[in-house]
């Protein structure tokens, strides 16, 4: 009972700085005229739910993709464990820190040995990574040419511009260095880590990183040498992870402001993905709202408003149910751990279930 009320407290954190933060921004927007502007019709509460499916089909991926780069290993009940618990620590750290990097911590309470474990979370960020770099220039090559960065506002346009180009860049020099160390140069990322270790200050820790980096190695080979097949289910997984995100916010355009165009909608939505990395509040808290009232503003028919209502909408759909699900999910999560299963080396192949693989000789 006491770990649950330390977990309810810190997943309170976030919530009030988010709140805070949006008070501050919106003080003077924040009025009963605003919510005049919406009427609940049978066609926005449909949009609604239309946007809680979207979010189901991004937690499907993410399971769905954590099943499938295990092997099998996990069942859908602990990936669906380790999707909930990654999610919540990105709501409750800075974006920049995210729950990405405690993947492997949840990987290997749930019985994937530790290096393993390690190397999958690092593939699950070079897969995503990925997805971003090669999704920029065809969102670009979709867009009409301007309507990505064109509103009013030239200071705020510059300030995004420039934010969203910088990541990119540093995104494609992550997803390079990340492929040659996970697929082209496995033993250099291990000599790197060894040599790191190998300083007194650090040497204590030298025998667990050997072990680990043994483990990162053979699962390294193991995801070199995966089928064809595999690989599709896995880019497929993340494919829709990424884009039932975008689309959550197009379900609500749908319905709070039909008359926006649904194809920049949706492109704008991979800008502000990229600029909220660099969001210094615990899961973007107001620097969400902010970007998203300003960006989209220029869509909502001159209705500033409107665009704060649906950026509401959309952090209670993406980002403060996962607070909620994370304070009932974790004290459970902790209370067991599985025991680390054995490591196979081989080629991924296709089990009895359509959505998993074993390792084999």
């Amino acid at each position: 009972m006491q770990e649950k009320a330390k977990i309810t407290l810190k997943a309170l954190i976030p919530i009030v700085i988010g709140i805070g933060v949006f008070i501050w921004l919106f003080h003077d927007e924040i009025s009963p005229d605003t919510w005049k502007l919406i009427k609940f019709t049978p066609h926005t509460v449909l949009a609604i739910i239309l946007a809680w499916i979207f979010m189901l089909g991004r937690d499907f991926g993410l399971t769905w993709r954590f099943k499938t780069l295990t092997c099998g290993d996990l069942t859908w009940k602990q990936a669906l464990k380790v999707d909930m618990m990654c999610e919540f620590t990105s709501a409750v750290t800075p974006t920049p820190v995210g729950g990405s990097a405690m993947g492997m911590v949840y990987l290997a309470h749930e019985g994937i040995d530790f290096g393993r474990a390690a190397t999958l979370t690092l593939t699950t960020f070079f897969l995503d990574e990925l997805f971003f770099t090669v999704a920029c220039p065809v969102i670009m090559l979709l867009t009409p040419p301007g309507s990505m960065f064109s509103f009013s506002d030239t200071e705020f346009m510059e300030g995004v511009k420039f934010a969203f180009w910088t990541v990119y860049a540093g995104m494609v020099t992550i997803t390079a260095a990340l492929f040659i160390g996970i697929f082209i140069k496995p033993q250099g990322f291990r000599h790197a880590l060894m040599w790191a270790f190998s300083c007194r200050l650090l040497s204590r820790w030298q025998p667990k990183i050997d072990k680990m980096t043994l483990n990162i190695l053979a699962t390294s080979d193991m995801l070199r040498h995966c089928s064809a097949g595999w690989w599709a289910k896995v880019f497929c997984a993340t494919g829709l992870l990424w884009t039932s995100r975008f689309l959550v916010v197009n379900a609500l355009f749908l319905g709070f402001a039909p008359d926006a165009p649904q194809a920049i909608v949706f492109c704008r939505q991979f800008v502000t993905w990229l600029v909220l990395v660099v969001s210094p509040t615990p899961g973007g808290s107001g620097v969400s709202e902010w970007l998203f009232t300003g960006y989209y503003g220029d869509l909502v028919g001159g209705m500033p408003g409107v665009a704060l209502i649906i950026a509401v909408m959309w952090r209670v759909v993406s980002y403060y149910i996962y607070l909620l699900l994370g304070i009932f999910v974790l004290p459970s999560f902790l209370s067991k751990r599985k025991q680390p299963t054995i490591i196979k080396t081989g080629v991924c192949q296709e089990k009895s279930s359509p959505s998993s693989s074993l390792l084999s000789d």
